[in-house]
């Protein structure tokens, strides 16, 4: 699986929608919601700085590390 992002899950806690975020932010909409629905394959430091400020969060509550599971033919 690899990263997962969990922005929407962050934006939720903040009861923040998309389009206040792309405001405060300063990025599109289409752009943040491919960052939202964890297709990106990139995010700049700068970027994810100024998300981490305006949600009041540390990049770990928005990025995760989830390891994959072993497949049937891998064992």
């Amino acid at each position: 699986m690899g990263i997962v992002v969990n922005l929407d899950v962050v934006m939720a806690k903040r009861k923040m929608s998309l389009n206040e975020l792309s405001d405060k932010v300063g990025l599109t909409l289409s752009n943040l919601s491919i960052l939202k629905t964890g297709k990106a394959k990139a995010i700049r430091f700068s970027t994810l700085e100024t998300i981490c400020s305006v949600l009041d969060c540390q990049p770990g509550d928005i990025l995760e590390y989830v390891r994959d599971e072993p497949k049937e033919t891998d064992r």
